[in-house]
């Protein structure tokens, strides 16, 4: 009788320590961190991958349990609803990936006043509802990013030009004079920016620009275009044309859209934002607020495992670095998820 009391007061002791992991049915003690992902909606591909970088860094941590989850719609609305639930939870951290970048911000306060660390990543939410907000990437290292990948394809010189969405579109035009002033440096003395278009962001202008400059430059070694719709239709261009390995091709892609041109030459590599990279460095940069290691204050330092050390900027603002290169070797396993 006395060791089936035993028994049973262990078990209710371990229970007792036991928290309830995200609806995956595996169970953590309160010494683990509950450190939450919080996407725009659930099945799309690139959270999924965001998923999986979060739990790689739990697993390097040791400390943190990663758990992943989303409203099924994407909605400011699911996300709220979300947050209210992990506050009475009492998870220690939420990275969230905002649907709206205002709306958030009340109950993000709530939540940062009940003791939970709260940051954001991919989609901002605005100062007042999180400590910091992690950026892919800047308009400098994608900017100059860009003239480096077509120069390494082109092997450092001949006439390139570059195919962008709208005139108007900011990001775009900041990206371009950032390529401009990379192209300025010695190593590129031997290349040439011949011209930017613009294909409006729709695939039928955006291919027919891309054609209008390999009629126009005879002799044009490469073309960069910055939006996945625009690379895209310069790809099918390129082929059409009979111009592969003739015309090199880089910019900004999704792998599922460019495996096929990645893979026969079309397109040698090309960069995009890293989904796996972005939940790692969310995961790491969470931990260190909820461990006390920082405070989301300008100049603090985050040891990011083999993402290298994030400092973070005014207003909690941080970039995590370069945009990743997809190329032969990598673009399959990329392509299954986005």
């Amino acid at each position: 009788m006395k060791k089936g009391l035993i028994l049973v007061l262990s078990l209710l002791c371990i229970a007792s320590l036991t928290v309830f992991a995200g609806g995956q049915g595996e169970g953590v003690t309160k010494s683990d961190l509950k450190l939450v992902l919080l996407v725009k909606s659930l099945g799309n591909g690139f959270f999924e991958a965001c998923a999986d970088g979060g739990k790689e860094a739990a697993g390097q941590l040791g400390n943190v349990e990663s758990i992943y989850m989303g409203p099924s719609n994407p909605t400011a609305e699911g996300q709220i609803e979300i947050i209210e639930t992990l506050i009475a939870q009492k998870v220690d951290g939420i990275a969230i990936s905002a649907n709206d970048r205002d709306a958030l911000v009340p109950v993000c306060k709530k939540a940062m006043k009940a003791g939970i660390k709260v940051i954001s990543f991919d989609s901002g939410i605005a100062p007042g509802g999180r400590m910091v907000d992690l950026a892919p990437s800047e308009a400098e290292l994608i900017g100059r990013q860009q003239v480096k990948l077509i120069a390494q394809l082109c092997d450092y010189k001949g006439q390139v030009a570059v195919l962008s969405a709208t005139s108007q579109a900011t990001n775009q035009n900041t990206w371009i004079e950032w390529m401009k002033e990379e192209i300025k440096l010695p190593e590129y003395k031997d290349m040439e920016l011949v011209e930017v278009v613009y294909g409006d962001d729709q695939a039928d202008k955006s291919y027919r620009e891309a054609v209008g400059l390999m009629q126009k430059y005879p002799n044009l070694a490469g073309i960069i275009s910055p939006t996945t719709v625009g690379v895209l239709s310069a790809a099918k261009a390129i082929e059409d044309e009979g111009k592969k390995g003739q015309v090199q091709l880089t910019g900004l892609g999704l792998p599922s859209e460019m495996q096929h041109y990645v893979e026969n030459g079309t397109c040698g590599q090309m960069a995009l934002w890293n989904p796996v990279d972005l939940g790692y460095t969310s995961t790491y940069i969470l931990e260190a607020l909820v461990t006390g290691k920082i405070e989301g204050k300008a100049g603090d330092e985050v040891i990011a495992g083999r993402m290298g050390n994030i400092v973070i900027g005014e207003d909690g603002n941080t970039i995590m670095g370069e945009p990743f290169v997809f190329n032969k070797g990598n673009i399959a396993a990329y392509a299954a998820m986005f």
